[in-house]
């Protein structure tokens, strides 16, 4: 959160007379940290000063050889009050060279300030972007005026040191002034030095929040530059504070903790709860209170990278605080576009090593290009499909599907090809551990895993491949279509592959299944689809008219017509064995073709 003193230290510009403007944007002229002009001119010091003077022409010198000591900011020219209107007073900058100023032209016309009243205003001089003329009052009215030039309009800080300066230069007239009748205007000074010290409190109280926030930037800056990671700016970030700081991902996962406190094992919100932090905390621009937590988002070029929270049950976060936090918050946005650049780099490299592998990459560039992945293909590998319908274009599903296989020591080479999601990996998945993990992230259970045989050498890595892919069909076309199917437990399966002679499996298929799928595609009925259900559920009719979704009386009339249109003895074993790799044969190879 960016620092703005002016909310606890109001400007009396109004009390001044000075009228407020917006701000403009800030030129490569303005003065990064006008706080330090502050802390090394010492406006302190120049009160005393100005307060000690007799004369009025010097104090208005005095104020004009300090305005260029608060920022970019030049003295025009300083007017004092006389009966006759505001009289020029004689002087030059602080430091100037001396110069006789007979010989130099002044840049302002005097006589454009004879008319000068009671508002303060902009004034129009050649060369001199922003003029602005401020009225020194006092008890009496108009005491002089100060004329101020600058490249860019002053932002909020500046106006709040010019006032300051205009404040206290008019308090010092006053006081020259007030000295005349000491007993009878003693209720004025005491005002005015109520105004001083009021000032000298706010100055005081900039000063110390100048100093804390520097703090903040150099601890921030030190992390930075010693290459710090998550670990290292919670740490800062506690130490600054003394509140538990930590780290989540978007989904709500620790990833770092500094302080006392740490839960174990840590909550986990539900998804639902999760968006609905997220959703009050960025509806702020800055940290947000949520639930015993100050909360900051890390979301760099508006892409939501992590959470940055600070514990704080019992509220006793200040604006110190926040302040900090949100600078933390804006080094940690840095860090992870930071991992996420050299993340999405490797995983390009990772996955064009993943896809000349499955297409038969030769073996010595292989091994080498994985190596500087990071990746040794001397060691075993299984090659692991996966597909869930309905996140073919989510990049979120890839994500998903890493989580899942990240608990092997070596991470595995990932790319996709359409809408599945193949692996490259050392450990051999655990049955449905994989499937579960998976379900459970991705919100529904219907998708399916294929894994191959053990891959021992590069060179059987395209083999692997299909025999994924063909683990991964056959658990689709299977009655229990979801799940992880094994290529090792394929058993019958495991010689339909795609390396056999296609025609003879057609033509094996035409032999024994012909009639009936000549018959469906006249008739538009589904009678190999019955056959293929009804030996799918081991020939029990309640589950196989279960899994058609038919009455039972109507499967023994299917079966019926189907004994009668193939000529076929359903009861006779090697006629039943054949019909069976039939309709395999018919709905994983050749796709339930007609």
């Amino acid at each position: 959160m960016a620092s703005h003193p002016s909310r606890r230290l109001p400007l009396r510009v109004a009390d001044q007379g000075v009228t407020r403007h917006p701000s403009s944007v800030a030129g490569p002229d303005r003065v990064a940290h006008p706080l330090a002009a502050l802390e090394s001119q010492g406006l302190l010091m120049l009160s005393h000063t100005l307060f000690a003077c007799v004369q009025q022409s010097e104090i208005v010198r005095l104020a004009m050889g300090h305005v260029s000591a608060l920022g970019p900011y030049h003295a025009e020219a300083g007017y004092l009050a006389t009966a006759d209107g505001l009289s020029r007073v004689p002087g030059r900058e602080a430091g100037a060279p001396a110069v006789d100023e007979a010989l130099v032209k002044p840049p302002v016309d005097d006589a454009l300030m004879k008319g000068f009243g009671e508002a303060d205003g902009p004034v129009s001089l050649p060369e001199r972007p922003w003029t602005w003329a401020f009225g020194l009052r006092g008890v009496g009215g108009l005491l002089g005026c100060l004329l101020i030039s600058s490249r860019s309009e002053p932002d909020e800080q500046g106006r709040f040191l010019l006032a300051s300066l205009v404040g206290l230069t008019s308090a010092a007239l006053s006081l020259t002034v007030t000295r005349a009748s000491q007993s009878a205007y003693s209720g004025e000074l005491s005002r005015l030095r109520t105004e001083r010290d009021t000032a000298l409190r706010q100055l005081d109280a900039v000063r110390s929040e100048s100093r804390l926030q520097q703090t903040v930037h150099e601890t921030l800056a030190r992390v930075a530059a010693r290459g710090g990671g998550e670990d290292a700016i919670t740490q800062a970030l506690y130490e600054l504070t003394g509140l538990s700081a930590l780290v989540e991902d978007r989904f709500g996962n620790l990833r770092s903790w500094a302080g006392p406190g740490r839960p174990d094992p840590y909550p986990v919100r539900s998804s639902t709860d999760q968006e609905e932090m997220l959703r009050q905390a960025g509806r702020e621009a800055g940290p947000v209170k949520i639930k015993g937590r100050l909360i900051a988002l890390a979301r760099p070029r508006g892409d939501l990278l992590g959470v940055l929270a600070l514990e704080d049950p019992e509220a006793t976060a200040d604006e110190h605080t926040v302040f900090t936090l949100d600078h933390a918050q804006w080094s940690l946005a840095q860090e992870l576009l930071r991992l996420r650049e050299l993340t999405e780099v490797e995983a390009r490299l990772h996955r064009q090593l993943m896809d000349d592998l499955l297409e038969g990459a030769e073996e010595t560039s292989a091994r080498a290009r994985a190596e500087a992945c990071g990746h040794d293909l001397r060691r075993t590998h299984y090659v692991v499909v996966v597909h869930w319908p309905g996140n073919a274009t989510n990049s979120s599903f890839t994500r998903a599907v890493e989580q899942a296989t990240a608990g092997s020591a070596t991470p595995p080479l990932i790319t996709r090809r359409g809408d599945r999601v193949i692996l490259l990996t050392e450990s051999r998945p655990d049955d449905d551990a994989v499937y579960t993990a998976l379900a459970h992230e991705l919100g529904t259970p219907d998708g399916a895993i294929g894994v191959s045989t053990r891959c021992d050498s590069p060179d059987g890595i395209p083999r692997a491949y299909e025999e994924a892919l063909r683990a991964l069909e056959v658990r689709q076309n299977s009655r229990q279509h979801s799940g992880t199917t094994f290529f090792d437990d394929l058993g019958l399966y495991r010689i339909l592959g795609p390396g056999n002679d296609l025609r003879e499996l057609e033509d094996f298929v035409r032999e024994w299944l012909g009639r009936l799928i000549d018959y469906d595609t006249q008739h538009d009925t589904e009678l190999v689809e019955t056959l293929s259900r009804y030996f799918d559920c081991g020939g029990n009719y309640d589950d196989a008219a279960a899994a058609l979704t038919v009455h039972r009386s109507t499967l023994r009339y299917r079966l019926q017509r189907i004994r009668e249109i193939s000529d076929r003895d359903l009861a006779d074993v090697d006629t039943r064995l054949n019909l069976q790799v039939a309709t395999r044969v018919w709905k994983i190879i050749l796709g339930g073709r007609r």
